[in-house]
């Protein structure tokens, strides 16, 4: 096998990661997050996404960072709303499920929610004998590697908060969105439009952590409690600060993001120069192109993806490059597409 192109977190850590552990050393420090390295982790992060009033937490992966968030912001009786798609929904064993927060999905466009579809929802809610919405939960990146423009936002934030719901934002992939050419959102936009997000490090650089992000006071109180109750609470809290100081220097964690969405752009265009489709716009590090089974099968003899949809002769394959995406390989998985096109 040549190379994998299944996700972005394949690799440990980026060398500065690395160092920084490394220069950490023998360093003794407070446990649980109180540490100096978190907590000039944490006023990074505040400076870098524009939110000086911000609550800023480090939880070890996303899963547990929207399972920490979103029932610590549900009542009993609340319910989430999000897409179809939605990593809550199809990828995360029904953890939200498992809190007895029902998740209300709609289909969504290309991957994203929009105002009309949650107004729906609310709608058909409208009694004491349903659950209550009262959450939306989006992703940026989208699961299809989408992104929201600043106007689509904009619409959502304002509905909800026109209509009493929080808006939660995952940001797993948020470095590779914010870094789109196709995305004219800024990390301060999204601290002004969403009540809690998350900036994620595992699929940028990181070895793993995320940084939450709890922008709305309602939001705050007790949060620490409710992330020891679920297990968030990391006795050696500084493992992740230490990684969020290295990333957030120097611009590091753009510049990753930037790494990895030209390398995917750039195999994207090639395929498509190939005469091959892509189920969506390419406009992140995750792209998904559309190849005859006998093609993605020899493929997969080369190289790690998974499969997206079947279509019968043909496979949505989904494809993600990384921070540490060489140009090389590229080339090479390009050249190995245009010879099994030639063959068949």
């Amino acid at each position: 096998m040549k190379y994998s192109l299944k996700n972005d977190y394949s690799e440990i850590a980026h060398p500065l990661v690395l160092e920084a552990f490394a220069a950490v050393g023998s360093t003794q420090f407070d446990g649980y997050g109180l540490d100096d390295f978190t907590l000039g982790a944490a006023d990074r992060v505040r400076a870098w996404v524009s939110a000086p009033a911000a609550d800023v937490h480090f939880i070890s992966g996303g899963t547990h960072a929207n399972l920490t968030v979103i029932s610590s912001a549900l009542r009993p009786h609340e319910a989430v709303i999000a897409p179809e798609t939605g990593h809550i929904f199809v990828h995360e064993t029904g953890s939200i499920e498992a809190t007895g927060h029902k998740i209300c999905t709609v289909k969504g466009t290309n991957g994203k929610l929009n105002a009309a579809e949650i107004d729906a929802v609310v709608k058909e809610h409208g009694d004491e004998q349903m659950v209550k919405p009262r959450l939306v939960y989006v992703s940026l990146s989208a699961e299809n590697g989408a992104v929201y423009t600043k106007s689509e936002l904009t619409e959502i934030s304002g509905y909800c908060r026109k209509n009493g719901l929080y808006l939660y934002l995952d940001g797993a992939r948020l470095g590779a969105a914010i870094n789109s050419n196709a995305c004219d959102l800024t990390y301060a936009d999204i601290s002004g439009l969403v009540d809690a997000f998350y900036v994620g490090g595992t699929k940028n650089g990181a070895l793993f952590g995320e940084a939450v992000v709890i922008c709305t006071e309602g939001l705050k109180a007790d949060f620490r409690f409710l992330m020891r109750q679920r297990g968030a609470l990391m006795a050696k809290g500084a493992v992740i600060g230490v990684q969020f100081e290295a990333l957030l220097k120097d611009g590091l964690y753009n510049e990753l993001a930037k790494h990895s969405n030209a390398m995917a752009l750039k195999m994207a265009e090639g395929i498509r120069k190939l005469g091959f489709d892509l189920l969506y716009p390419a406009e992140t590090n995750l792209f998904i192109p559309v190849f005859p089974v006998k093609i993605a099968r020899r493929l997969q003899e080369l190289y790690w993806f998974y499969d997206w949809q079947n279509f019968g002769d043909t496979v949505a394959v989904r494809l993600v490059t990384s921070w540490a995406t060489p140009e090389s390989i590229v080339h090479e998985f390009l050249a190995d597409l245009e010879k099994l096109k030639n063959e068949n």
